[in-house]
């Protein structure tokens, strides 16, 4: 059997609940089966171990079904965002040489001539419902009786192509040790037992949806609540049937804007975990005054899944991602000389343990460049440990802003701004500045009917940051633009402003 496969389901009990869907319930024994099936079909379809299975689709149960298959036929996994265009699916499916590419019946014709271009052997279709010409490939074979080829810890299970914001997007090689020790680890620090119901809202094209939440559902053999996205009124509808949810900030953000979300409606949770991006403590303090619950914060990335997460007995402190899980290994360093730099000073966090990736795929330079001489991962975000050994992100290495010869830490300005009044939320960016070098330059959106200006922000941080430190320009937008998963586009925003001083 697969080496994931086989460790995700070891406690699982075969007639226990493993996914709800609307009015279907799958068990473990069903799933066990399906996914043997679908698995029969890859490898019909000329599917060998090692080979890529490239995917765009719309989230569904079978979507994630064929995530299982290909790990059980020794495939390797290949998630795409379903946002991507075909210009950008031309250099992944180039890049990445899949056997086969499974895509939305509705895009087929468009991303047909782009599979042939990349030389990809075999397109075939699956919708958000289930439905399409993989799913006919499926029901061709036998329900019983698909054995799992035989792969080991060290072989691949999945690449994920990172988002790309630097360059041309890197895939990341991830292991079946990387995946199942991740599992483990949070089953372990979550205190996740058979009795759980996960709220799965999640893209499964992602680590967090389809690692994170999946993988730790099913090695804790929970059950899922399978809904194809996030819908405010459906999350109210099935939080009073789970235990455990998983999501992004803005998640939380939308539900607090519910006044039916209150205690009551979620006295049978246990549980809410927030990552992909950074969770506001003003969003931390009211989803408690709300609930009398904490959300738990932690950290990971697509090379590494988890790293750290603030405890689940303990304090979870707001503006910090915790502690590294068991078996992971976290150090600051100096981003340039590599020497460990004692707790409180900032510098680019590095990450040594079972979870971290095999490298990039067709990129040994680029992989020799982000590991360190003894093997520890550079991570490229900044951050320090507090007193209490929690780990606190300062933002993205290449997100530093140099301002008049000064290191400005964007995360330390934006908590700032972000506690004035009328204010939603900010980023702040780094815009080339003729004098400075770089102008430290706030973008903000305000609250709904609130009053804001640029100078009142700029006179609002006055004697709580150092002077180099208070943006030039406080430009104020609707919305900041984000990613599929919540991320603010910093990348975005350097762009739109860079010419705001002129050069």
């Amino acid at each position: 059997m697969s080496e994931l496969f086989r460790r995700l389901v070891a406690d699982a009990d075969e007639e226990s609940t493993f996914l709800i869907a609307g009015d279907r319930r799958i068990t473990y024994r069903e799933m066990e089966a399906l996914t043997g099936q679908a698995a029969a079909a890859l490898v019909a379809l000329g599917v060998a171990p090692g080979d890529r299975v490239a995917v765009q689709i719309e989230k569904s149960v079978e979507g994630l079904f064929l995530y299982l298959a290909a790990i059980r036929a020794g495939a390797v996994y290949l998630p795409l965002n379903t946002a991507y265009t075909p210009a950008e699916l031309d250099y992944f499916l180039d890049d990445a040489e899949p056997a086969l590419f499974v895509c939305d019946p509705a895009k087929l014709d468009a991303l047909s001539p782009v599979a042939e271009k990349a030389g990809v052997p075999r397109v075939e279709t699956l919708d958000g419902n289930g439905e399409g010409s993989f799913s006919d490939a499926v029901a061709e074979m036998p329900v019983d009786g698909f054995r799992d080829i035989g792969v080991g810890g060290d072989d691949l299970a999945a690449i994920l192509y990172t988002s790309g914001t630097t360059g041309r997007s890197k895939g990341a090689m991830i292991t079946h040790e990387n995946l199942a020790s991740n599992a483990e680890a949070l089953v372990e620090l979550w205190q996740f037992g058979k009795d759980d119901v996960l709220l799965h809202t999640l893209p499964i094209f992602h680590v967090h949806g389809l690692f994170t939440a999946t993988n730790t559902a099913m090695r804790a053999g929970a059950a899922m609540i399978f809904l194809p996205k996030f819908d405010v009124d459906a999350v109210l509808a099935a939080l009073p049937q789970a235990t455990v949810m998983m999501g992004v900030p803005t998640f939380y953000s939308r539900l607090l804007g519910s006044d039916a979300f209150d205690r009551d409606l979620v006295s049978g949770m246990r549980l809410f975990i927030s990552g992909s991006a950074p969770l506001s403590p003003e969003t931390h303090k009211y989803f408690f005054e709300r609930t009398g619950q904490a959300i738990l914060e932690r950290y990971g990335m697509t090379e590494t899944s988890m790293i750290t997460s603030n405890p689940y007995d303990g304090a979870r402190k707001p503006g910090t991602v915790g502690m590294p899980l068991p078996g992971v290994s976290v150090r600051i360093a100096d981003p340039e000389s590599g020497d460990v730099l004692p707790d409180g000073e900032v510098g680019v966090i590095e990450v040594s343990g079972p979870n971290v990736f095999k490298g990039y795929w067709k990129k040994p330079e680029k992989t020799a460049e982000e590991f360190r001489a003894d093997g520890w991962f550079i991570t490229g975000d900044l951050g320090y440990v507090d007193g209490d050994g929690y780990v606190c992100i300062a933002g993205r290495a290449k997100d530093l802003v140099i301002s008049g010869g000064f290191n400005v830490y964007p995360a330390e300005i934006e908590a700032a701004i972000d506690a004035l009044p009328g204010v939603k939320e900010s980023a702040v960016i780094g815009v080339p500045h003729r004098d400075f070098g770089e102008g430290v330059t706030a973008v903000i959106a305000i609250k709904p009917g609130a009053h804001v200006s640029e100078e009142g922000i700029r006179s609002g941080l006055e004697g709580e940051l150092a002077s180099f430190k208070i943006p030039k320009r406080v430009v104020i937008v609707d919305e900041l633009p984000r990613n599929i998963m919540g991320k603010v586009q910093k990348a975005a925003l350097r762009e739109a402003y860079r010419d705001l001083y002129g050069g």
